[in-house]
């Protein structure tokens, strides 16, 4: 059973986060991507607990009952991370970010490196501009106007996210396939079945239980500075892309291997965004590697 709890910053905000596991058990950060909220996925959390690993959740300001934190940037995550590992009792952890979380864990590889022992990145976006790739190629038409939105900054982003949200609301596991079908490969689609559905569901719906401030925030986060040098991270990261990815390209998997120093890169012409979720096994113990 996950336990759903939160806990105050320094500065007043709140965070929320779950716990899923062993009690006691070394400690997995899974981050989530964008949008989504403190979720915590059979398909991550079943393989964690047969290791031995306790995962722990949190939404980012904005999501869920998280405080939202306008012009937050990446490397600010790290504080929170810090705020809900203290209140647990956690010193060192290694972390796993997808998607949109996949920045955030490389922030703490980079700016946590006595407590996080490891990062594995799956299907994570890379910064813009990230040079020497097309950042659009191969991307859905949604990202791409979700993307273009965001560049043109807030003013035109929340508008296009207050009309996805409307939709994401209220989605259930039947609507989900359609509420993402312009993202989806036939690899992706095939993968939103039985479990893993309902919970992708739910943590749509709990990303914009309170508004688009936590998407709004992700989105702005990823196409400026992010805070932090990719190049000077120390301790191993492990990324993992698939070819069949029309969220997140499959350059931006190879762009992320290249740029961070002894970075190990898991490519896989035959996964897409979602189906990469079945190499969590593979993936969690090559990170306790």
């Amino acid at each position: 059973m996950a336990t759903f709890s939160t806990v105050t910053t320094a500065d007043g905000a709140t965070l929320e986060y779950l716990i899923s596991g062993p009690a006691g058990g070394p400690v997995l950060l899974f981050q989530p991507g964008t949008p989504n909220a403190a979720v915590l996925f059979g398909c991550v959390t079943g393989p964690a607990a047969e290791l031995g690993l306790r995962t722990v959740s949190y939404s980012r300001p904005g999501y869920g009952q998280s405080t939202p934190r306008p012009g937050r940037s990446v490397a600010d995550a790290v504080a929170d991370i810090e705020t809900v590992l203290d209140a647990l009792g956690v010193e060192q952890f290694v972390t796993l970010g997808w998607s949109g979380g996949g920045p955030h864990a490389l922030a703490a590889g980079a700016l946590l490196p006595e407590r996080c022992r490891a990062v594995a990145v799956l299907a994570g976006v890379a910064p813009y501009p990230a040079r020497g790739i097309d950042f659009f190629a191969g991307m859905g038409q949604d990202n791409v106007r979700e993307f273009g939105a965001t560049l043109a900054g807030a003013g035109e982003l929340s508008p296009l996210l207050e009309s996805f949200a409307a939709e994401l609301a209220t989605v259930t596991g039947e609507g989900v396939t359609e509420a993402m079908a312009g993202l989806l490969s036939p690899v992706d689609r095939a993968a939103l079945t039985g479990e893993f559905v309902d919970e992708m569901a739910g943590a749509l719906r709990r990303a914009v239980l309170t508004g688009i401030a936590g998407w709004r925030d992700d989105d702005l986060a990823f196409v400026k500075d992010w805070g932090f040098d990719l190049g000077r991270i120390s301790v191993p990261v492990d990324v993992w892309q698939g070819r069949q990815d029309r969220m997140v390209p499959f350059e931006h998997g190879q762009w992320l291997a290249a740029k961070v120093p002894g970075a190990q890169a898991h490519l896989f012409a035959t996964e897409g965004h979602l189906s990469m979720l079945n190499q969590i096994p593979d993936l969690l113990a090559e990170l306790l590697g």
